[in-house]
């Protein structure tokens, strides 16, 4: 049977930007009462405006200031019935060459982030018989050089969503994954933009692994899993694939086929790019949670 969004509240952190404000506007556009959470005011407030929702500005690592927009949501709505755990960040680099603090504020921001977020919004989902969705990736199922610890923090996402699930089977509760492809966010548009060997990294991986995908498509996408109640949401939906075949990605045969095929060299020219901008996040993304 299909969850009506109509007059349900739907919280959704990393929501100034990306994902997240185009899912505002299209929950919006279903009728839903939206609930913005992110950390640049202005951009919440036009959002909000656009959607006449309710906007709080928040860090997702920050506990005490999740609880707060809980209770402001609950507050002005009377309740939650969705929350979705978008917030995400990627920092740049590889292990040996990037500062440690980029790569632990990845892990802080992409999975703690989601376990606070959850935590802080579940009481009232939980009374409201709603869903959970929390943001993970393709990342999950793969590994690609530079990106250590967003494919270990959307992995992370991916079982703590499926130990949830099974804890709360007979409560009602709803509980499900996202794992977008790229998607055309100002985040992946700054690294490819900045970083010839993203650009050709990305341009190396195989179908369905290079797709990427509009904001708008990713949002329905998500809205959709939603109103099916799904474990999983994959955008596009081929990532499926990548899932299903996960032990061959992750074999001793695929790390040979991306040495192969210039993994190493890409990850040394990755590490050369980051030393020189000085920066270890992306321009619209400096390690604040926003995505």
């Amino acid at each position: 049977m299909r969850y009506d969004l109509r007059d349900r509240t739907i919280l959704i952190t990393g929501a100034a930007r990306g994902i997240g404000a185009a899912l505002a506007r299209a929950a919006a556009a279903r009728g839903a009462r939206v609930a913005l959470v992110g950390l640049e005011p202005a951009l919440l407030r036009e959002v909000a405006r656009e959607v006449n929702g309710h906007w709080y500005e928040c860090d997702v690592t920050d506990q005490a200031g999740l609880d707060d927009a809980v209770t402001s949501t609950v507050q002005r709505y009377g309740g939650i019935d969705v929350v979705v755990a978008n917030a995400g960040i990627a920092n740049l680099g590889t292990v040996s060459t990037g500062p440690v603090d980029a790569l632990v504020r990845t892990i802080d921001v992409n999975l703690s982030g989601v376990i606070r977020t959850v935590s802080a919004a579940l009481p009232h989902v939980l009374a409201a018989r709603g869903h959970v969705l929390m943001v993970s990736s393709a990342a999950a199922f793969a590994a690609m050089p530079g990106m250590a610890a967003y494919c270990a923090s959307k992995a992370g996402v991916e079982q703590f969503g499926n130990v949830l699930r099974l804890e709360n089977r007979r409560g009602g509760l709803t509980v499900g994954t996202a794992h977008p492809i790229w998607i055309d966010t100002d985040l992946v548009r700054d690294i490819r933009a900045d970083f010839p060997s993203f650009r050709d990294a990305q341009r190396r991986l195989p179908w369905p692994l290079s797709s990427v995908i509009s904001v708008e498509r990713c949002a329905e996408a998500f809205l959709r899993g939603i109103e099916r109640r799904r474990r999983k949401v994959y955008v596009p939906r081929s990532i499926a694939l990548v899932q299903a075949l996960r032990p061959v990605v992750l074999s001793g045969l695929s790390d040979a086929l991306i040495t192969r095929f210039g993994g190493g060299e890409l990850a040394e020219q990755m590490a050369a790019e980051v030393r020189r901008s000085g920066r270890a996040f992306g321009r619209t993304s400096v390690g604040d949670g926003r995505s």
